[in-house]
């Protein structure tokens, strides 16, 4: 996946009811498959309830103890009030992506309407890429195969090992 070393990813499961073993976790482990499958290393993979503070202060820990170059969540990005991923995210980033939500969000629309309902956002926490992904493991699986692709070359930038063909356009 990653050019010269594996990208090195964690994953946050946001539920209530797989925290509480009363159901079990498909879309962590789904995840975890579709990744390691591309090459990556999964450094850490933690399912926690809908709690905003604690989703958080997961997500710093996955970028900042663990090095991870990208964190995906899945779950708590819908409408519920117990839906909280985005939030704790946003608590968490130096700056948004909204490309990235954008087009995972236009993706689930060409399979169904209910994709416009998700809140799932994107953004960078120092040099770790952090995406919440939706809770339903079809979901999961549909925006993966949108995000990995552009995945490599997101965590080069971040890292200063590639050159953002943007800023070379438009160097102001």
């Amino acid at each position: 996946m990653a050019r010269g070393r594996k990208l090195r990813v964690g994953i946050l499961t946001a539920s209530d009811s797989a925290y509480r073993g009363e159901r079990t976790d498909e879309s962590g482990p789904l995840i975890a498959s579709v990744l390691e499958k591309a090459g990556a290393e999964i450094v850490h993979q933690k399912v926690l309830p809908d709690e905003e503070a604690a989703l958080a202060l997961e997500m710093k820990y996955m970028a900042d103890m663990l090095g991870a170059d990208v964190v995906l969540t899945t779950g708590g990005t819908g409408l519920s009030p117990r839906d909280r991923t985005p939030e704790a995210t946003r608590a968490v980033i130096d700056r948004e992506v909204p490309g990235i939500a954008e087009a995972l969000r236009a993706a689930g629309m060409s399979k169904t309407p209910h994709a416009m309902l998700s809140r799932g956002v994107a953004g960078i926490r120092g040099s770790t890429l952090i995406v919440n992904l939706p809770g339903s493991p079809r979901a999961v699986h549909e925006q993966l195969e949108v995000l990995l692709p552009a995945l490599p070359h997101a965590v080069e930038i971040l890292q200063g090992k590639a050159v953002d063909c943007a800023r070379l356009r438009n160097p102001h």
